[in-house]
């Protein structure tokens, strides 16, 4: 093969390549911008999630409970009810990767392994939270009491249409009423 076919046939690849890794890739993921995490830790409640495979088992109950340390870290506790009424809990710990605007955090239940944790939607009193990641394969919906009011969880689910999110593929999360 002589050099202009070879030319030819690299910039052919190329365009090739570059069209298949751009036809998959979806815009930056925001995130708010900015997130007070003396307000944002406590206990929050799951409302709905995308499936994944760590939350499997959970079906019901589903807690966060983010407490500061002293290190500049959060300490993550999540909790949750199994189908045989026992409760599962998790810990791990979280950091701030961007400082600028803490809304997005590294989150570790098996260090050292983080899984990226953006805050991409936060109700301005704090009262709800929207989790995901630049991929958007995980979502989370999450609430400072254990329902939210069917207005407040279409809203959301406007917001993470407009995200790149298949709000459809959410579950919505069972709390028990006690």
């Amino acid at each position: 093969m002589d050099r202009k076919w070879k030319v030819l046939l690299a910039v052919g690849t190329g365009v090739i390549l570059t069209k298949l890794v751009l036809a998959d890739s979806k815009p930056l993921l925001p995130t708010v911008s900015s997130v007070d995490l003396t307000r944002y830790v406590g206990k929050w409640y799951e409302i709905a999630r995308y499936p994944n495979w760590f939350e499997k088992e959970d079906v019901g109950d589903v807690t966060a409970e983010y407490t500061p340390r002293q290190d500049g870290k959060i300490t993550v506790v999540n909790s949750c009810r199994r189908a045989d009424g026992t409760t599962k809990t998790s810990k791990g710990e979280a950091k701030v990767e961007d400082k600028a605007t803490n809304a997005k955090l590294k989150v570790a239940f098996f260090k050292p392994f983080y899984g990226k944790y953006w805050i991409i939607d936060l109700a301005a009193d704090y009262s709800y939270a929207v989790i995901g990641e630049p991929s958007r394969k995980y979502l989370w919906i999450l609430s400072r009491t254990p329902q939210m009011t069917g207005e407040t969880y279409e809203k959301i689910t406007r917001r993470v249409q407009e995200l790149g999110y298949d709000s459809a593929k959410l579950i919505k999360t069972p709390q028990s009423q006690s």
